[in-house]
């Protein structure tokens, strides 16, 4: 068994964010001052490579007086789970649905993927906590068995389980006597109703199990490898962080981590309380309100890759526009940034000089081939899937560890789709001109191949030049300035576009506003003048805080169009690590009060239900059953001395033109306080 030494007061937190492009890694010391920071190429087809990378990187980073051995506290945020929801990367798992009739399987859209067999079984309750009809085990049983092989995990759904959780519970431990397969019991995600939703965030927790515990086991390796000590802590979609053990059985909280880690790391860094966060990075720029210094939450869960969770998460705005944004043509000749991600051209060459020699050559033909600027590779320590057939068969079989230009792998449309859902799924990656190029060759970013980033945009400039038929081809600074321009844009519409979507019913919408509202904003955002006669303006309210590598490109002159006060502030390129490690543990618990007879007055408390004559003492009784279950959590996710904040919201129902009585009360109950950091020892 493991348990946690006294903390001191001079240690270490590391704290580590993988992102689309880079993997960050910052030292904190005792949680208050960064102190370190490295970066390490994201590596997809294994995390645990790139995070090793950046911590061995930040480790050798040290000032004089510190050692490895004063990392008391490791956090990290992790864009796994978000990523394998959207791009449905799932371990085939069992769902167990009890009670649930044909509708409420429709609404739940757990048939869209083959990846899990569902299991409908007799049973469930009512909305007052009474059985409906006795669960047969029988069936379930023989279920188990015929699919337990199959899968590598179960999930398990019961009609109103949230109201009585004795079906789901005593499914759980008839899978366990019959299976050695993990079980994610839907209850213990959301206390609140709607039992389809509930059932699909229990599928998609189960079948990321697996993944999340292959990063946290080969996290650990890296960990122990590089004798540090330390609690692992995951950040949640809200922010807040959780022992590494509990996220092993609850990974669907992990989904938006690298979002609300900026949102954390930005108030930390900046010391504001009220601001609105624009991230930026390699794959996609993230946009979030801060009130009071506490992200705005979804109340309606997660929204991933079509998939309504009932995860508590930040509320955030992404778009697909980041740094390395692959730059295109449409057929129009129109330029497009993103919405999909590629390799720096810049960053391929620096890689891989051959690439540079091959771009060089192509710079003196008089008719470039199609997608002259595109290259394509495997990526490293990749087998085909078993599953692998058809058109992405044969561009993986034509694809090598080197790169080679896709003109040279792909020859039509069906091939190019291919080559993007190998890339999607992490099996191979697509280099092509980017942002992050046309800031090299105009010499305001450093580090890659600047000859490389040149060549890129004039080959492209010439493929513009000839599908649109024009006499002149761009110069590159001109090329690629229209390329900033295209970011600073679009960056500065999702930043306004947040902040209208923060007050309900003004969010701008195209045509939503009329004519005259749509050119206003389009004039803001491309900083154009609205009118020489007469003035019409409108901008950001509040501070807006920039992060993320790329942002010092960018975001002064957005800021300036939308008359925002800007802070970038120091170690903005890490920020996300170190919102991994500046969070809080915060659980919390709902119990529910009603009246399913009037005059009784029952507490749906998880430990069993319980009836009162009055709402006073059932009240009374939830906000201690609440607040015992948030506290029980919160020390069980990591929490040092945690303090609880307990709200009641009622509903109330009229009896006429003076009377009311109280319908239903849920007391929330949160728990909060900061990790518990010390050294690790191998005890017993």
């Amino acid at each position: 068994m493991k348990q946690v030494q006294e903390k001191s007061g001079n240690g270490l937190w590391l704290g580590l964010d993988t992102g689309g492009t880079y993997t960050d890694a910052v030292l904190l010391r005792d949680g208050r001052v960064v102190i370190a920071s490295a970066k390490a190429l994201t590596t997809h087809w294994d995390l645990a490579v790139g995070l090793g990378n950046a911590i061995r990187s930040v480790l050798g980073s040290l000032p004089a007086g510190c050692d490895r051995s004063d990392v008391q506290l490791v956090s990290v945020s992790t864009t796994l789970a978000t990523n394998a929801v959207v791009e449905s990367r799932f371990s085939p798992v069992a769902t167990v649905l009890i009670g649930f009739d044909e509708p409420m399987l429709a609404r739940s859209g757990l048939r869209r993927s083959a990846a899990s067999p569902i299991l409908q079984v007799r049973g469930g309750h009512d909305a007052g906590g009474e059985e409906l009809q006795a669960l047969d085990e029988t069936g379930l049983a023989a279920a188990i068995r015929e699919c337990a092989e199959r899968v590598e995990g179960f999930a398990v759904a019961g009609c109103f389980s949230v109201r009585n959780p004795g079906h789901e519970e005593r499914a759980r431990a008839l899978i366990r006597a019959l299976s050695n397969k993990p079980v994610t019991c839907a209850h213990e995600l959301s206390s609140k109703l709607d039992a389809p939703r509930r059932a699909l965030t229990a599928t998609l927790n189960a079948r990321l199990t697996p993944q999340i515990r292959h990063l946290i086991d080969a996290l650990a390796a890296v960990l122990e490898a590089e004798l540090i000590d330390a609690p692992l802590m995951i950040v949640k979609g809200d922010g807040s962080l959780m022992k590494a053990e509990v996220a092993l059985e609850y990974p669907v909280e992990t989904i938006l981590s690298g979002p609300a880690a900026s949102v954390v790391g930005a108030g930390f860094l900046t010391g504001l309380g009220d601001f609105l966060v624009s991230d930026m990075g390699g794959t996609t720029t993230d946009c979030a309100v801060v009130t009071g210094g506490r992200p705005a939450i979804n109340d309606e869960g997660a929204l991933i890759g079509g998939w309504r969770t009932m995860v508590e998460a930040v509320d955030v705005r992404t778009i697909g526009l980041g740094g390395d944004s692959q730059v295109t043509l449409d057929r129009n000749a129109r330029l497009q940034v993103g919405p999909r991600k590629a390799m720096p051209l810049s960053l391929l060459a620096l890689q891989v000089p051959a690439v540079l020699a091959e771009l060089r050559t192509l710079a003196t033909l008089q008719h470039l081939p199609d997608y002259a600027t595109q290259f394509a590779f495997r990526n490293p320590g990749r087998e085909a899937p078993a599953h692998l057939a058809g058109a992405e068969l044969r561009v993986w079989q034509a694809l090598t560890s080197t790169p080679r230009r896709v003109a040279q792998l792909v020859h039509s449309s069906p091939g190019r789709d291919a080559l993007r859902r190998l890339a999607d799924a992490g099996l191979a990656t697509i280099a092509a001109f980017t942002p992050s190029d046309a800031m090299h060759a105009l010499g305001q970013q450093q580090g890659w191949s600047r000859e490389a980033a040149e060549l890129g945009a004039s080959l492209l400039a010439t493929e513009e030049r000839n599908t649109r038929g024009a006499r002149e081809t761009a110069s590159t600074p001109e090329f690629c300035r229209r390329i900033i321009e295209h970011v600073i844009r679009e960056s500065a519409r999702v930043v306004l576009a947040t902040a209208l979507a923060h007050d309900p019913g003004i969010e701008a919408r195209s045509g939503s506003w009329g004519l005259l509202g749509d050119r206003l904003t389009e004039d803001i955002v491309s900083g154009r003048r609205f009118s020489t006669l007469a003035r019409a303006d409108f901008g950001l309210a509040t501070p807006l805080v920039a992060i993320g590598a790329p942002v010092a490109g960018y975001y002064p002159e957005v800021a300036q169009r939308l008359g925002a006060t800007l802070a970038i502030p120091e170690h903005a390129a890490v920020c996300n690590a170190v919102g991994a490690v500046a969070g809080v543990v915060s659980q919390s618990a709902e119990v529910v009060v009603n009246q399913p007879t009037f005059g009784v007055f029952r507490v749906h408390d998880p430990a069993g239900s319980r009836d009162f004559e009055a709402p006073e003492p059932a009240i009374e009784h939830a906000r201690a059953a609440a607040g015992e279950l948030a506290l029980a959590a919160a020390r069980r996710a990591g929490a040092a001395d945690p303090q609880v904040e307990i709200s009641v919201r009622e509903q109330r129902a009229s009896m006429g033109s003076d009377l009311d009585y109280l319908a239903e009360a849920l007391v929330r109950a949160t728990a909060s306080g900061r990790p518990f950091a010390g050294h690790l020892h191998a005890k017993g």
